[in-house]
């Protein structure tokens, strides 16, 4: 019975009903509950469908936990690690935010609205594509690991000079700029990935000329974990296409 039910709450795989059909439900029942996010009044309908979805996803959760040894392998252990894994913190933040409609006792879990929106990672159990980028980044996770290290280092490092170099009054505007060093690693953040909304902008030669290099490097540096993980998904689709020409191969050859 327990190993049918993992088989259900699992991806759906071809030709399971059962799994198609809570897969939907799933996905409606995400989707449904961030409705109330896009609005700024509070209407009866959203209590109802916060108590529905959040029972939906009380249930999913006690049903993966029942059948997490199916999951991890570990045997009774497995119950154990479910609760620590990533996909198991994920289902359990999703529901926090509602139990304080079960009851009074809840309260203590009252947690920021926005926390709902943790619900949305929820999705990306249902999709194969995200999957597949998830397999991408932990593959390619050293170059990734070493590209995010060079750009914190290098915003760290215009920061400091920009917050040094750049008066704190820009006495053209007569506006306060570079108040603090947040601002200024606010400022090397949007400059490096070559956003630049314009709200700080240098006044000295030296910020200025910070500010170009800060521009040309950022190109480069978003570049390259891009190149690296296109090819990298890209070979990760062509691998996951074989696998299936081959399942379908080797079905075609049982039923023959």
């Amino acid at each position: 019975m327990r190993k049918r039910i993992y088989e259900i709450i699992e991806q759906y795989h071809k030709g399971d009903t059962a799994s198609l059909v809570y897969d939907v439900v799933m996905l409606i029942a995400i989707v449904v509950s961030i409705v109330p996010l896009m609005f700024m009044k509070v209407y009866p309908v959203f209590s109802v469908i916060e108590h529905v979805t959040v029972t939906i996803f009380i249930i999913d959760y006690i049903l993966r936990w029942l059948t997490a040894d199916y999951r991890l392998g570990k045997e009774g252990r497995s119950f154990l690690i479910h609760p620590f894994t990533p996909w198991a913190i994920i289902d359990l933040l999703s529901i926090l935010p509602g139990l304080q409609l079960l009851g009074q006792g809840f309260k203590i879990f009252r947690l920021a609205r926005l926390l709902r929106i943790v619900r949305l990672l929820k999705i990306l159990r249902y999709s194969d594509k995200f999957q597949i980028l998830g397999r991408v980044i932990v593959k390619e996770k050293k170059i990734l690991w070493a590209v995010f290290v060079v750009s914190v280092f290098y915003v760290f490092l215009t920061a400091l000079i920009m917050f040094n170099a750049e008066p704190h009054f820009n006495p053209d505007t007569g506006a306060v700029t570079f108040s603090g060093f947040f601002d200024a690693l606010y400022w090397a953040t949007v400059t490096l990935t070559t956003v630049g909304y314009g709200d700080m902008i240098p006044v000295t030669d030296i910020g200025r000329f910070v500010s170009m290099l800060s521009s040309i490097f950022g190109v480069a540096i978003i570049a390259l974990p891009s190149g690296v993980i296109t090819a990298s998904y890209l070979d990760e689709l062509r691998n996951a296409r074989a696998e299936k020409e081959k399942q379908k191969e080797e079905t075609e050859n049982e039923s023959e």
